[in-house]
């Protein structure tokens, strides 16, 4: 069992950087593929980002390449969302997951989610 719990959500301009984090309490993080997810109001879900067990592997969507980061520190159990020049439609609730079996772009993929954290991009 993995609980993951998001933080780093707020308020921003367009053009600006947050930083998420997520922490992880659990055994076996470290085994564990990483990914960020997001839901904007009255839209679906969508994949963000994810990252290998080893962090050596990251896979982005294409909106956000160039813009998003993502990074993890097992020693930490955490996973990070590194988000630069903010525009409005990154406006969502963003959660992270953990995969047992990979770390791929799709929902069914993850085992254990967060509860989310707010992100909202101002024009």
């Amino acid at each position: 069992q993995v609980q993951l719990v998001e933080s780093g959500g707020g308020l921003v301009q367009a053009g600006g950087s947050l930083r998420l984090s997520c922490a992880a309490s659990g055994r076996s993080f470290s085994t564990y593929g990483m990914g960020w997810f997001r839901q904007a109001p009255g839209k679906e879900q969508e994949f963000v980002a994810a990252i290998s067990w080893n962090g050596l592997t990251t896979y982005f969507t294409d909106s956000v390449k160039g813009r998003f980061t993502i990074s993890r520190d097992n020693t930490k159990n955490t996973v990070y969302l590194q988000m630069n020049s903010l525009k409005p439609e990154d406006t969502a609730v963003y959660y992270c997951a953990a995969s047992s079996s990979g770390w791929g772009n799709e929902a069914v993929e993850y085992d254990y989610w967060g509860q989310g954290t707010q992100v909202t991009v101002s024009s």
